[in-house]
């Protein structure tokens, strides 16, 4: 009785030992330091790459943010930003060549993910993480799901349902008294293409780049693979098949179409070579579309420098595309998994953190409206002098960084509501889920094909897309040589892995 009693002893202190050890270290937040007495020796700095142009003042907000993460989490950050037509590449090769980095905006997940390339998260999501899991909304967490039922990857909380809208400039439909909403085709805007050519000549009637639009969401399609493998499934049919939506009637309709445009001179001539984004400030265009949610009116108007209006034109559908488009990952090699988890979790439920990220230091590029917005400060020439219209010194990409929720809401000329992230969970509650959310081929013994039918959608889509080449004429070569490429067999795999998942459902 006394060896079982000693045993027991050394059996509670031992416990004791372990709990105040881990109240200590993985349980609580270190006490709030002064900032002036932060002993940089004592953080571990994590390694952050992202996508965005590298701001004149990144390194003063990199500052700025590792005196937060630094007081509340013992963490500093090397912040790196990566142009946008540069950054997918740079990715491959950091993950490629093993190159050291702790934390990488996602831009292609699944295949990065299949690659090997991320932390697996759901274990640090139900303990370290776990203010960061339920702050976004569970349907995220559903549609970063990969097929083994893991998650990796942070996706961002905001709209759940990416539509696209077509944007038109205010004052014209003002001034035309144009009712927006009727148009909801392609075909229907003809006459007022027609219209903006004859009388307001100084407008592109409708600008397109080389990625131009998803066009195939007006007739209820999402992409299956990705958005360089043109096989898309119908979103809200539980027994769709699986299409190159280039052998189907909707897309020939819509290729004539923006091929007509083309000839009639609507489409700006230069759409095939066009980068994305590469709308100057200030240019007159009467029709583009973007992808967004409710209220994006505002952010558009800021961008293009004159006030436009929008109307949805796609279902409100949650896919796959749109819950996985701007995911946060750790580098599944990190040295430092825990400290990214906290890092993470921090940028999603802090306040103070998500505005830095987002508009930089307030009082240097941007001020407090009375009603708490963040109104911009405009840059200055070399006298100190505002420049409306100067390139911000540091703009943060909301949709890559975190949290929506917690930001503040713009101000300035054409203000936000102050009810904005109401609106947005409204809209939320309201969307429905696509019947394939969170599905993942997994087409790795096919990556060369996969591979190849890029290339071929690089060399086609474009000039296609943009009514530049003659439909007739181009289109078979298309999907001629997309058969040579293998897509048929992908089309196949995607098609069996698809049937076996939702056999498995019912």
């Amino acid at each position: 009785m006394q060896k079982c009693s000693r045993y027991k002893r050394i059996f509670m202190t031992i416990s004791i030992i372990l709990l105040l050890s881990a109240y200590s270290t993985g349980c609580s937040r270190p006490p709030s330091r002064n900032i002036d007495n932060i002993d940089y020796s004592e953080t571990v700095n994590l390694i952050y790459y992202t996508i965005g142009e590298p701001d004149k003042d990144l390194k003063l907000v990199n500052d700025k943010i590792n005196e937060i993460t630094a007081r509340k989490i013992g963490v500093t950050i090397t912040y790196i930003k990566v142009g946008w037509q540069e950054y997918e590449d740079r990715l491959n090769t950091l993950i490629s060549a093993g190159t050291p980095f702790d934390i990488a905006f996602a831009s292609n997940y699944a295949t990065t993910t299949m690659r090997g390339a991320w932390l697996k998260l759901d274990d640090y999501l139900t303990s370290l993480g776990k203010d960061l899991y339920n702050t976004v909304d569970p349907i995220f967490w559903q549609g970063v799901q990969m097929n083994d039922g893991g998650i990796y990857g942070v996706p961002t909380n905001k709209e759940l349902a990416v539509r696209d809208h077509w944007m038109y400039p205010a004052s014209i439909v003002k001034k035309y008294n144009i009712d927006i909403s009727k148009y909801n085709t392609l075909e229907s805007l003809e006459p007022l293409l027609q219209m903006i050519q004859q009388k307001e000549p100084a407008y592109i009637p409708m600008e397109l780049d080389r990625d131009s639009h998803n066009f195939f969401a007006l007739y209820g399609y999402e992409y299956i693979v990705n958005n360089k493998v043109p096989l898309m499934v119908k979103s809200l049919d539980a027994d769709a098949k699986v299409v190159n939506i280039f052998e189907t009637k909707e897309a020939r309709q819509i290729l004539d179409t923006l091929r007509r445009y083309y000839k009639e001179g609507f489409i700006n001539k230069d759409a095939a070579l066009r980068e994305p984004g590469g709308l100057k400030r200030g240019d007159k265009v009467f029709w583009k579309s973007s992808g967004g949610g409710p209220i994006s009116e505002t952010t558009w108007s800021k961008d293009r420098g004159y006030k436009v209006v929008s109307n949805p034109v796609t279902p409100n559908i949650v896919t796959t595309e749109s819950v996985r488009g701007g995911i946060m990952a750790v580098n599944a090699n990190t040295q430092h998994p825990i400290e990214s988890i906290k890092f993470l979790n921090l940028l999603n439920t802090d306040p103070e953190l998500r505005n830095l990220f987002n508009y930089g230091i307030e009082g240097v590029h941007y001020r407090l409206s009375e009603n708490g917005q963040a109104i911009p400060i405009p840059g200055k020439d070399s006298e100190g002098n505002p420049i409306a219209d100067a390139p911000a010194s540091y703009a943060g990409v909301q949709y890559t960084q975190g949290n929506w929720f917690i930001l503040r809401t713009m101000g300035g000329d054409n203000p936000e509501p102050l009810d904005k992230w109401e609106q947005f969970r409204k809209n939320n509650a309201d969307a429905v889920k696509s019947t394939v959310l969170g599905f993942t081929p997994d087409l790795s013994n096919l990556a060369a094909q996969v591979e190849n039918i890029e290339m071929i959608w690089k060399k086609y889509y474009p000039s296609l897309m943009t009514g530049t080449v003659d439909v007739d004429a181009i289109l078979p070569k298309f999907n001629e040589e997309l058969k040579q490429a293998g897509i048929e067999e992908v089309q196949r795999e995607t098609q069996k892995q698809l049937d076996a998942r939702r056999g498995s459902k019912k």
